[in-house]
């Protein structure tokens, strides 16, 4: 039975930093205040030429660059967003003609900070039909564009980036062992970005005041660490895989809290979890390739060790997923 392997990484970043410092002279907020309640002190925000499609194209050539392909190899392209420059056509047409990948058909989906692992499981259900495919996935965004820039308690919080990935199959015992997702659109009101106002008088939302983020944060920070504490158990149940046997763990970069609650959660020692939340803030769904690529190219994944991706977001969304490297 083939799997799915990563054979190439990339990522790329606005040039552009905002500190703490420079959001107290923008809201009622403090560098301390900041940095207690997320572990945030930078983060990188997109400027003229920066958009999501442009940032997805620059970490996909990193990525291609890696895997030693072209990017006319690429059968297939997923690009997961919540912060594409337009709403049609999607960001991965945008991405495939940037690159001129011209074999490739592409497609964005959607599931807020958990959609780089969506758009892994997906791939790897297409790779299991046709392990020969080689597959572009990229999280990307520009949340820049989708924060309310007068509210203290998310304008801190968001960042832009870009992280991808080329996947193919092997067979190989290694690659992705498992992946478990989940959703509750119930208590999508916890954490959503409305649409641009409609057209159609009928169908305009009440109370639709812009198109941003707004978050209840103390219910987000509760249902986050118990739901990616599930999801890590619930993979490792089935792959038999312990918790002990993992050499690293990448979380979505949510905020520092959540992430040491889930430490305490899973009884792991910190060090085993790769953050880079301090840098680059929230980046949604770029923000576990974003880190993919940082610890690949440090050198954090060895060959043959257990890789653990965990991830939650709007929607609610939420889920794990275990690489034998």
């Amino acid at each position: 039975m083939s799997s799915m392997v990563v054979i190439g990484t990339g990522s790329a970043l606005p040039e552009r930093i905002l500190a703490n410092t420079d959001l107290e002279k923008m809201v009622d907020t403090s560098d301390e205040w900041i940095t207690t309640r997320t572990g945030i002190k930078t983060r990188h925000i997109a400027s003229k030429g920066d958009e999501t499609s442009k940032l997805g194209s620059r970490a996909a050539r990193k990525a291609l660059s890696m895997s030693g392909l072209v990017a006319e190899d690429l059968d297939m392209i997923i690009v997961a967003t919540i912060t594409s420059e337009i709403s049609m056509p999607s960001c991965a047409c945008l991405v495939q003609k940037e690159l001129k990948a011209t074999n490739a058909f592409a497609l964005d989906l959607n599931a807020a900070c958990s959609g780089f692992l969506y758009s892994l499981d997906l791939a790897e259900k297409y790779i299991k039909f046709d392990p020969h495919l080689k597959i572009l996935v990229i999280g990307a965004e520009t949340l820049s564009t989708r924060v309310n820039w007068q509210d203290r308690n998310t304008c801190v919080l968001f960042g832009d980036g870009a992280g991808a990935c080329i996947v193919t199959g092997t067979d190989q015992e290694r690659g992705m062992l498992a992946s478990n997702l989940y959703s509750d659109g119930s208590l999508y009101k916890l954490l959503y970005m409305d649409s641009a106002p409609s057209m159609n008088k009928d169908l305009i939302r009440p109370g639709n005041d812009g198109s941003y983020i707004k978050m209840a944060g103390r219910d987000v920070f509760k249902h986050a660490v118990r739901c990616m504490d599930d999801a890590i158990s619930s993979v490792l149940d089935q792959t038999g895989v312990s918790i002990e046997d993992v050499s690293l763990i990448i979380p979505h970069q949510a905020n520092i809290r959540i992430l040491k609650s889930l430490v305490d959660r899973l009884g792991v020692p910190l060090e085993k979890f790769y953050i880079n939340v301090y840098k680059y803030g929230n980046t949604s769904a770029a923000s576990i390739p974003i880190a993919l690529d940082e610890a690949n190219r440090q050198g954090k994944i060895q060959a043959e060790e257990y890789l653990l991706l965990c991830a939650f977001g709007g929607g609610f969304t939420w889920g794990a997923a275990l690489f034998r490297w």
